[in-house]
Formats: structure tokens, C-alpha cells, sequence
């Protein structure tokens, strides 16, 4: 289901990754003799790589958050995902609210989205800028 919703924003992104990119050097691949797929691989993914990890980290991003369609379609506590998880902890007994618990669910919720970020910093960054400007 989350390639429902990634998919359409992912598809435009690539395009505008592979559109920054010069016709001219697919054709110098294809002369110097690379096929297609050996153009593809060789040439253009790394260059387009810094878009490649944008829209990565954007679709990870949108799964590990996504809260609406997991709440409607888990009916087990034990398949319950991170944000719901934070939810149903605030509700305690009485309405009484584990402030403690919840901070440090919270924390852990952060990691993995934060140490992905820094990790692919660099990229990400200049995948934001490529395609942003058409020359």
C-alpha cells in the first residue's frame, strides 16, 4: 500500500533527476559502445545517483511516519507501528499520561530516520538541488 502513495511523487522525481541530466553524455555512452542497458547502468545512474538517494530517503521517510493507513487497516495490538504505538501509550489508566515512556519512544522513533539522514547527507542535499533549475 505504501507504494501506492510513494510511487506517483517517486516516478516524478526520477524524471526530473534523469531530465537534469545532458542528452549528449547518453549519446557519447551509446557511440563509444554501450548499449542501452550499459548506458543505464554505467552512465546515468551515477549521475542521477544524488536523486536516486532524495527520493530513497523521502519514500522511507513517508513509510516510517505514515500513521492514517496503519491506525485503519491493523486491528492487532501486536502489529501496531511505532506512531500508533506512541498513541496508545499516552492513553494510560485514567487517562494518566507516562511521560517518561513516551519521550523515549519518541527518541527511538527519531533514530533510524536521523542516522539515515546523516549518512546520506551529502546526497540528499544535492538531489534536492538537481533538476531544480532547468538550464
Amino acid at each position: 500500500m505504501y507504494i501506492t502513495f510513494q510511487l506517483p511523487f517517486e516516478i516524478f522525481m526520477m524524471r526530473n533527476a534523469f531530465d537534469s541530466v545532458p542528452q549528449e553524455i547518453e549519446e557519447a555512452a551509446l557511440v563509444d559502445g554501450c548499449g542501452a542497458f550499459g548506458a543505464m547502468r554505467r552512465v546515468m545512474l551515477p549521475i542521477v545517483a544524488p536523486g536516486i538517494v532524495t527520493v530513497v530517503m523521502f519514500a522511507f521517510l513517508a513509510a516510517w511516519n505514515e500513521f492514517l493507513a496503519a491506525l485503519i487497516l491493523l486491528g492487532s495490538q501486536e502489529k501496531f507501528t511505532l506512531p500508533i504505538m506512541l498513541l496508545s501509550a499516552q492513553s494510560g489508566v485514567y487517562g494518566t499520561v507516562n511521560w517518561g515512556a513516551l519521550q523515549a519512544g519518541v527518541t527511538i522513533t527519531m533514530l533510524p530516520a536521523a542516522a539515515l539522514f546523516l549518512i546520506l547527507q551529502r546526497y540528499y542535499i544535492a538531489g534536492l538541488a538537481s533538476g531544480a533549475v532547468k538550464a
